[in-house]
């Protein structure tokens, strides 16, 4: 079964990138499509990042959130400008469903890093009205926890060496498929 889900989310991902236009909600037949899911989409060119947008919290059906992420990682990722008509047969894709988050109970940073689990958890870091994520996959190329949450809380425009009470931390893991 999951062979043939990651089979069916990597093809609604590659039809909505390359449709090239936003994807409007599916009637999806699968009860599994159709519950509310939370996902990533990331693109690759070369093995080279071209583009990455997901979705936290799961706010639509599964199949509507990745061919809406998809379309938005190969189109709107502001890191990036929109993929060409040439790019997109040799796109790589690479889909992540989220589990539910959970919260990291850490007072101090010592405490945060010590509970970290490298190449398990994405985290997604929170202060005041800044927030950012790192999917598991960052673990790859961030494999010190340190660096990982120097880099995350930069990420959220914070300097790296930031710490306070009210930052909070949440970690999640998920399912990938390419």
């Amino acid at each position: 079964m999951e062979t043939s889900r990651g089979t069916v989310l990597i093809a609604i991902a590659r039809q909505a990138i390359m449709a090239g236009v936003p994807p409007q909600p599916g009637e999806w037949r699968e009860p599994w499509l159709r519950a509310p899911g939370a996902s990533f989409v990331t693109i690759k060119r070369e093995g080279e990042l071209r583009g990455c947008i997901g979705s936290i919290e799961p706010r639509r059906a599964l199949g509507d959130d990745v061919a809406h992420n998809a379309y938005a990682a190969a189109y709107g990722d502001p890191r990036f400008p929109p993929v060409s008509d040439a790019e997109r047969a040799g796109l790589e894709v690479e889909v992540s469903l989220l589990s539910a988050r959970e919260p990291v109970a850490a007072a101090t940073e010592q405490e945060a890093l010590a509970v970290l689990r490298p190449g398990v958890d994405g985290i997604v870091l929170q202060y005041g009205g800044r927030g950012a994520t790192f999917l598991p996959q960052v673990w790859e190329s961030l494999p010190e926890p340190a660096e990982f949450l120097s880099q995350l809380k930069r990420k959220a425009g914070l300097p790296g060496g930031f710490w306070h009470p009210d930052l909070r931390l949440s970690r999640y893991t998920v399912e990938k498929f390419a």
